[in-house]
């Protein structure tokens, strides 16, 4: 017998679920394929000025918000900059922190975890990719009449969105990277933002420089990420 499209559950509609459905072949194609395609994401620095159009930025953040969320209440908001000014003033403010990192903040351990990925202080791919997109958690809510109302487990439902906004990225086939300048507090103020929104992780958008290269890294295994109970 088939559901009703649609039923209340304490005073709150719901509709029903369709579930995607495999055989369990078909799942274990899938899933080999679908991390053989993933593996394939790489970090990158090195981007091209070749245009993105705004379409497609707009589907991957819109894939980035279909992200679970504590208690739904989604509490994110990602600000995609393509103006040249803006990119520049970005980077220059980004790069003020990034030199004080390297030169104040940083201890010599955390460089010399970085040294083989190659980065430094200098931060050029906020000009040269064609978008950049600041993903902002928003702490809490402000209603019309000002008063404010938490949102939960902000963090993480940030974070589930962000990395979806990776995968989306790379299906696109696009690339990026995630920039975390510490503190980020200038993107903010840079972009206006309202009270409630603290800048998460700063992501450039485009398609990778002709010819660019990336660290040769190694990922860990199943045994090194993962324990099975069985």
């Amino acid at each position: 017998m088939k559901a009703p499209d649609a039923k209340n559950v304490k005073g709150f509609d719901h509709i029903t679920y369709e579930p995607l459905r495999y055989d369990e072949n078909e799942m274990l194609e899938r899933s080999r394929d679908y991390f053989d395609w993933l593996n394939k994401r790489r970090s990158v620095r090195e981007f091209s000025n070749k245009p993105v159009p705004k379409e497609i930025i707009e589907n991957i953040i819109l894939s980035a918000s279909t992200a679970p969320s504590g208690a739904h209440k989604q509490p994110w908001t990602f600000c995609a900059i393509s103006n040249a000014s803006l990119k520049s003033s970005l980077r220059k403010a980004a790069e003020i922190e990034e030199k004080l990192g390297y030169e104040v903040r940083m201890s010599d351990r955390w460089k010399e975890d970085l040294a083989h990925l190659g980065t430094d202080m200098y931060k050029p791919f906020i000009e040269n990719a064609p978008w950049i997109i600041v993903a902002f958690k928003r702490v809490y809510e402000i209603d019309e009449d000002g008063s404010r109302h938490n949102n939960y487990y902000v963090n993480e439902s940030v974070g589930i969105a962000c990395g979806m906004m990776i995968s989306a990225i790379h299906n696109a086939g696009l690339v990026t990277l995630t920039h975390t300048p510490s503190p980020m507090n200038f993107l903010a103020k840079l972009l206006d933002r309202p009270a409630n929104e603290r800048a998460f992780i700063l992501f450039p958008v485009g398609y990778a420089e002709d010819n660019a290269y990336v660290p040769k890294l190694d990922r860990k295994s199943i045994d090194q990420v993962c324990h099975f109970y069985e």
